[in-house]
């Protein structure tokens, strides 16, 4: 089932029949990019805690920037 919406033309028209992105390609190389730093930056933070036998809860720490680096690969994937 799909929901109609009202174009601006008035014509009703699937729901996501059209999706046009909204950044140029410059800020989607750039939010992969910062999704990439904080993938590297998050690893790099997880092999010196496992190196040094910190606790597993240190670890939870790192959920920020597993965060942030999947949002920064998910808006270059999507367009957004």
């Amino acid at each position: 089932m799909t929901i109609p919406e009202l174009s601006p033309s008035g014509a009703s028209q699937p729901a996501g029949a059209v999706c046009i992105p909204n950044i140029n390609t410059a800020e989607r190389r750039k939010r992969l990019t910062f999704g990439l730093i904080q993938l590297l930056i998050s690893l790099v933070i997880l092999a010196a805690l496992l190196a040094f036998g910190v606790s597993r809860w240190w670890r939870l720490l790192l959920l920020p920037f597993y965060l942030c680096a999947s949002s920064g690969f998910f808006q270059w994937r999507d367009h957004t």
